[in-house]
């Protein structure tokens, strides 16, 4: 197939581009530096410029582009960032292929567990796919950056939104982030270490975006966790075990909202316990299903 990527560069799509080149499709990266490559299309998502001619041809979309919801202190600036990087480029490029003679077979696009809200399953088990949406700034975000897929959803295009959890991988991420403290002996829980933590391993999170793209069955959302989830304080330990470092510290929830700003409570201290009905169902097989596989793999191997 020819393949459009949006955020090729991204921690996922870095990982994802050489996969489906490998499987034998050709893959057109947009990007909104100039072109460097035959294979890049440049595009202007917040001037809304995209050239539909340049998309002739094109079987099925990837749209994994959008600014990091942990990057920086939730402004309102950069929550219109959040916001704009989201829902402009996805209506942009839905409208794209939608206009396209013939539409592509697939429109595979962001989105977020952000969708269930801060406090999702818990004691009462996770929830899967069909759960309705939370409350806050990140489920209404994701629940306006689902819609803006609509144009497509209109053209008969095989829509799946990619209800992502916390990607783990040494190479981006939250746990890029954690790595060199945990090394150190200085890494902890945060706040009480209760909250539930829905994640999946980069190397599932490319195979489970490779069946999406083959499965003609599976549309509408999709969450890409593992299946089992877990606690913060559980994580922590897991973590601070495979690198064989103690982990005494604790973060107060104060002090994480003092320095995070609203952020703390819709990101770090979000209780999320979901489940991958879709994925299971699919017949998806997890490389990495709990974390010290997952942890173990991602520290020996790299991934």
């Amino acid at each position: 197939m020819r393949i459009v990527v949006t955020g090729a560069s991204g921690l996922i799509g870095s990982a994802l581009v050489p996969a489906l080149r490998e499987d034998g499709h050709t893959v057109t990266a947009l990007v909104r530096r100039t072109p460097r490559t035959g294979g890049e299309i440049q595009w202007d998502p917040a001037a809304g410029r995209l050239n539909p001619t340049a998309l002739a041809g094109t079987d099925a979309a990837f749209h994994l582009a959008g600014a990091g919801i942990g990057d920086h202190r939730w402004t309102d600036g950069y929550k219109r960032l959040l916001r704009d990087s989201r829902i402009t480029g996805t209506d942009l490029l839905a409208r794209a292929l939608a206009a396209l003679p013939p539409p592509p077979r697939v429109f595979l696009t962001g989105s977020a567990i952000g969708w269930y809200g801060t406090s999702a399953g818990g004691d009462a088990g996770p929830l899967d796919e069909s759960a309705p949406a939370g409350a806050g700034f990140l489920a209404r975000l994701v629940e306006d950056w689902e819609a803006a897929a609509t144009p497509a959803r209109e053209a008969g295009i095989r829509v799946v939104t990619l209800r992502t959890g916390v990607v783990l991988s040494r190479h981006g991420g939250s746990l890029g982030r954690q790595l060199p403290l945990f090394r150190l002996g200085l890494g902890g829980r945060l706040g009480s270490g209760r909250q539930w933590l829905s994640w999946i391993s980069r190397v599932d999170q490319v195979a489970a975006l490779r069946l999406m793209l083959a499965e003609d069955s599976v549309a509408g959302p999709v969450n890409l966790v593992a299946p089992e989830p877990v606690t913060n304080a559980a994580f922590t330990a897991a973590l601070a075990s495979a690198l064989h470092r103690p982990a005494f510290a604790a973060v107060p929830r104060l002090a994480l909202r003092a320095a995070l700003g609203e952020f703390a409570d819709e990101g770090v201290l979000a209780s999320q316990r979901l489940a991958p009905a879709v994925l299971t169902g699919a017949g998806f097989r997890f490389t990495h299903p709990d974390i010290d596989t997952a942890l173990r793999a991602i520290l020996t191997d790299g991934v």
